[in-house]
C-alpha cells in the first residue's frame, strides 16, 4: 500500500487552513486582477531581495514601503467578510480605495522624508490625516489577515493612551492628545514603524522566502518520507513519524496550524489506521506541529524579534543555540509518550509493504543541504540577512541536482510570490504589535505593569513566572505568536528580569508559552485543526495535546531557575550531565502521564514517576541524586513486575 493512501487532497488542506488560520483566508482572484495582484506580490519580494543584496534603506523608508505593500495586498486579497474567504469573489470597490490609500501611506515617507526630517515633531494637517489613516488601516488589515483578538487589544491600548488620566490606580498617566498619538504611531520608530515591523521588513521576510523556496523543492513531502524511513517500523511508528516530520516542518513554516494541516493530513490517517484513538492521533500531530516553532535552527518569526528586543549584541545564533536543548527535550517528551501509549495499546509499527523504498529516500538526502548550510552560515557569524540570501541560492542550486526537484524559472517566480503572500499576516501582526509597544513606551506602562506583577506575586520568582505564563497563554489564544511575544516581552518579561533572571531566559520563557497557547484549551487552534482531520472531539484532543506537550509547561521554569539548560555560563561536562538527567526525567514524566512503562502503572507509581522526572529535569545536585535513586527504583519495580499487570498479548519490551 502507498504511504499516501488516506491523505487529504490539496483542496481539503486549503479549506482547513482557511477555517483555522486567518492568514490563509484570501479570496480567489482570476483574470486581469489576478495577474495584477500576482505582479504586486512579485514586486514585494523583489524589493526585499534588492535591499537584502544591496543594503537596507533607512528605517523609516524600509518599514513604510514594506507596510504600504502589505496593507495594499491585504485589502486586495483578504475580503472584509469572513464568509467570502476562499471564494472566487470580486474585489469590492471600497477595497480598491483602501488599497490606494495604503499605497499613499507607504509612499509618504519616501516622498516627504526631507520635509519630515526638517520639521520633526511638528505635524501638518496632511501629516496628521496620513498618520491617522495609517493607524485605522493597520487595525482593519490586522482584523482581516490576523484576527479580531489582536485588533481589539491594539484598540484597547490606543484608548488607554488617550484616556490615561481616567485610569485607576498605578496605571493612570497624563494621557496623549490625538495629535501626539498620531505622531508617535507613524512619525517615529516607536509605533507602527517600530522594531517589530522593522524585523518583519528585514529578517522575517527573507526567511519566509527561504521557506517558500524549500517548499518548491518538495522538501515537505521529503520530510514525511524520511521520517517514515527512520521511524516507521518502530513501535507505534506513525506517531513517531508525526513527531519527527513535524519537527522538521517547523523549518519551512512558522504556523502551528499550517504544520498540522500539511503534515497531519498525511500522519493522522496513518495513526488512526494503526489503532490510535482519534483524539490521541490528532493530539500527537498538534503537539508536534506546534513545537516546530521551538526547533532551531529556524524557529518562529518571534525568535527574530527576540534578537532586537534583547539587544546587547546577542545574535540569532545565540538564541537558536540556547533553544536547542529545551527543543530536544520537548520532542523527546512527545516521542516517549507516543512510545508508551503504543506499548500500552499493543500497537505495531508499519509493515514492510507500507514503507517507502529506503534507498530512494536516502538518495534525496541532498534536499537537507540548504538547512545544513544555513546552520553553518549562522554559526560562522554571518548576518541573518546574508545567511537567508545565501540559503536561497543554495536551495536553488541543490534543487537542480535532479529533474524532479528542480525549481526552474517558473518555480522561482512562484516561490517569490508565495513567500510574499505568507509575509502579509506577519506584517499586519507586527504593525499592530508596534501600536501596543508604542503606547507602552510612551506611557511608561511596561515598567508599571512589571512592578505591579512583581508586587502581586509578593516579589517571589515562581508566582511571577506563573502569572506571566497565564498572561502569555491567554494572549496566545487569540493572537499570533509574533504579536503575543511582543506584548508579553514588553509587559511581562521585564517583571522576570527585575527578579534577577537573565534576559535570554526571561524572553524565551514568554516565547515558549506564547507558542504553546496553540494547543492549550479552551481555544487550541492547532488541536482543533487536527480534529478536522482526525474526526475526534476538539476539547478532548486539546487536553491530550497539552498532556503530550507537558514538557513545554515544565522546561521554561527549569531554564529560568537554571540557565545551564540554555548553555549559559556552563561547561561541556556539566552540560552533558544536565542533558542526561533531563532526558531521564522526560522518560519518567512520560511514563507517569501515560500510565505505562514496562507494565501498566497504578496511580501512586504515576505520581512518583512525575515527581522523579521533575527532580531530574531540574539541574541541581541534590535533586539529581534524589531523582536518579527514585528512577532506578521505579525501573527495577517495573522490570520485576512487568508481566503481572498487562495482557500477555501486548508487547511489553522495554
Amino acid at each position: 500500500m502507498s504511504q499516501n493512501e488516506g491523505t487529504l487532497t490539496e483542496e481539503k488542506q486549503q479549506e482547513l487552513l482557511e477555517k483555522y488560520d486567518p492568514e490563509a483566508g484570501t479570496r480567489k482572484i482570476k483574470g486581469f486582477m489576478g495577474w495584477f495582484v500576482f505582479a504586486i506580490l512579485l514586486a514585494f519580494s523583489l524589493f526585499h531581495l534588492y535591499t537584502g543584496v544591496f543594503g537596507m534603506l533607512t528605517a523609516q523608508l524600509q518599514r513604510s514601503i514594506h507596510l504600504g505593500f502589505a496593507l495594499a495586498l491585504i485589502f486586495l486579497l483578504f475580503p472584509a467578510r469572513k464568509k467570502n474567504r476562499g471564494k472566487e469573489v470580486k474585489v469590492a470597490w471600497y477595497d480598491y480605495i483602501l488599497a490606494a490609500i495604503s499605497v499613499a501611506i507607504g509612499a509618504y515617507w519616501p516622498l516627504m522624508i526631507d520635509d519630515l526630517v526638517l520639521r520633526v515633531g511638528n505635524l501638518t494637517q496632511l501629516d496628521f490625516y496620513i498618520g491617522l489613516a495609517a493607524i485605522l488601516l493597520v487595525l482593519e488589515a490586522t482584523r482581516r489577515a490576523v484576527g479580531l483578538p489582536i485588533t481589539i487589544i491594539a484598540i484597547i491600548f490606543l484608548a488607554y493612551a488617550v484616556y490615561g488620566p481616567y485610569m485607576p490606580g498605578f496605571i493612570a498617566h497624563r494621557g496623549l492628545d490625538l495629535e501626539r498619538l498620531v505622531q508617535t504611531m507613524f512619525f517615529t520608530t516607536e509605533g507602527i514603524l517600530g522594531t517589530p515591523l522593522g524585523v518583519s521588513s528585514t529578517f522575517i521576510f527573507l526567511f519566509l522566502l527561504f521557506g517558500a523556496f524549500l517548499v518548491k523543492t518538495g522538501v515537505g513531502q521529503y520530510f514525511n518520507d524520511l521520517a517514515i524511513a527512520i521511524a516507521g517500523r518502530s513501535t507505534g511508528g506513525p506517531a513517531k513519524v508525526a513527531v519527527f516530520s513535524s519537527a522538521l516542518q517547523g523549518t519551512i513554516s512558522g504556523s502551528s496550524v499550517a504544520n498540522v494541516v500539511t503534515s497531519g493530513s498525511f500522519t493522522i490517517p496513518m495513526m488512526k489506521k494503526l489503532g490510535y484513538k482519534k483524539e490521541f492521533a490528532g493530539a500527537v500531530e498538534a503537539a508536534a506541529s506546534t513545537g516546530g516553532q521551538l526547533m532551531p535552527p529556524i524557529m518562529g518569526a518571534a525568535a527574530f524579534l527576540m534578537v532586537e528586543f534583547i539587544g546587547g549584541g546577542i545574535t540569532y545564533w545565540d538564541i537558536a543555540k540556547a533553544a536547542a536543548i529545551p527543543a530536544v527535550l520537548y520532542f523527546t517528551g512527545i516521542w516517549i509518550m507516543t512510545h508508551f501509549e503504543a506499548k500500552k495499546m499493543g500497537l505495531r509499527g508499519l509493515k514492510k509493504e507500507e514503507m517507502p523504498d529506503r534507498k530512494e529516500v536516502f538518495k534525496k538526502i541532498y534536499l537537507l543541504v540548504p538547512i545544513l548550510a544555513i546552520i553553518f552560515l549562522l554559526m560562522s557569524g554571518m548576518s541573518v540577512i546574508r545567511a537567508a540570501l545565501w540559503a536561497i541560492v543554495v536551495t536553488v542550486a541543490v534543487s537542480a541536482i535532479k529533474k524532479e526537484t528542480r525549481i526552474g524559472f517558473k518555480g522561482m517566480i512562484e516561490a517569490l510570490v508565495d513567500g510574499a503572500r505568507s509575509a502579509l499576516g506577519v506584517a499586519a501582526a507586527t504593525a499592530a504589535a508596534g501600536i501596543i509597544v508604542g503606547v507602552v513606551t510612551k506611557t511608561g506602562l511596561g515598567l508599571k505593569l512589571a512592578n505591579g506583577l512583581v508586587d502581586l506575586a509578593g516579589g517571589i520568582l515562581i508566582p511571577t513566572l506563573f502569572l506571566t505564563m497565564i498572561t502569555a497563554l491567554i494572549l496566545g489564544m487569540g493572537s499570533p505568536t509574533t504579536a503575543n511575544y511582543v506584548i508579553t516581552s514588553t509587559i511581562a518579561a521585564p517583571a522576570i528580569i527585575l527578579l534577577g533572571v537573565p534576559d535570554l531566559s526571561a524572553h524565551l520563557f514568554v516565547f515558549y508559552f506564547g507558542i504553546i497557547a496553540d494547543i492549550t484549551p479552551p481555544v487550541a487552534l492547532a488541536a482543533f485543526a487536527a480534529t478536522a482531520i482526525s474526526g475526534g472531539e476538539p476539547l478532548r484532543t486539546g487536553i491530550n495535546s497539552s498532556k503530550l506537550a507537558i514538557s513545554a509547561f515544565i522546561i521554561p521554569y527549569m531554564f529560568v531557575l537554571s540557565p545551564e539548560l540554555l548553555m549559559i555560563d556552563t561547561t561541556w561536562t556539566y552540560l552533558l550531565w544536565v542533558i542526561f538527567t533531563a532526558l531521564a526525567g522526560m522518560m519518567a514524566i512520560g511514563a507517569g502521564v501515560i500510565g505505562f512503562w514496562m507494565r501498566k502503572m497504578p496511580w501512586y507509581e504515576r505520581v512518583i514517576a512525575i515527581l522523579t522526572g521533575l527532580c531530574l529535569i531540574y539541574p541541581e545536585g541534590i535533586t539529581d541524586i534524589i531523582g536518579l535513586v527514585a528512577f532506578c527504583v521505579l525501573m527495577g519495580v517495573q522490570y520485576l513486575y512487568k508481566g503481572k499487570r498487562v495482557n500477555s498479548q501486548i508487547d511489553i519490551e522495554a
